[in-house]
């Protein structure tokens, strides 16, 4: 990723994350990227946990027992090659806010991230409150990412107006905790906004990211 645009200098590459998640097998498929790219120096990573001082606290949709693993050395990067780990939706974020759609946007602006659960992040002008997880909130006696992820629409064979009405009752729950003056939002569905942008309904603007699915690796080198 070249830094000083948010551009990709080459493509992407990708390996489904293995099952289980555990720290093993995700370190194998992370030595697969590396080889391919035959890459030397910094290396970014977005992450699916709360994340402090590249040590995982959390593991949502990973195994558990990621739980007070550091990260940068489960992977063996080196100090020639260090890793520089954040939450996945914070890195998404990052990217947004810097190159796309939220590039010097003031007040309170939150970056939703939908795919298998729902990631959020948080800027207060422009600076970022990590590690967020108002995915699971609760909304009707279940986690919310479980009520309305992408992954959700899939696995229950839901309409993208089912969807989005579920979604929509999420954004409004989420706007009125926390009086927001914007939402963006990432991941597989931003693609589809136009299927869905009808349905929701808050008081204050909601964009797709710009960045669409390369927010993440290009928040991730920006980091």
């Amino acid at each position: 990723v070249d830094v000083a645009t948010g551009e990709l200098l080459s493509e992407r590459f990708r390996l489904s994350t293995p099952l289980p998640a555990t720290p093993d097998a995700v370190a194998e498929t992370f030595k697969g990227i590396m080889a391919h790219f035959d890459y030397e120096g910094p290396i970014g990573c977005g992450f699916p946990a709360v994340i402090k001082g590249n040590c995982a606290l959390t593991a949502s949709n990973i195994d558990k027992s990621w739980i007070g693993k550091n990260v940068g050395a489960c992977f063996g990067t080196t100090q020639e090659q260090p890793i520089f780990v954040l939450n996945d939706a914070d890195a998404a974020a990052i990217a947004e806010m810097e190159y796309g759609i939220g590039k010097g946007k003031a007040g309170l602006v939150m970056m939703i991230t939908v795919g298998t659960g729902i990631g959020s992040c948080l800027f207060l002008d422009g600076k970022m409150i990590p590690n967020t997880e108002f995915g699971h909130l609760i909304m009707h006696g279940k986690i919310a990412e479980k009520y309305c992820a992408n992954s959700t629409r899939k696995n229950e064979d839901l309409s993208w107006e089912e969807w989005a009405k579920r979604f929509n009752e999420y954004l409004q729950h989420v706007y009125h905790l926390l009086s927001l003056d914007a939402v963006i939002l990432s991941g597989g569905v931003s693609k589809k906004f136009h299927k869905y942008e009808k349905f929701l309904e808050l008081p204050i603007p909601i964009e797709p990211a710009a960045l669409l699915n390369n927010a993440g690796i290009v928040g991730a080198a920006a980091y």
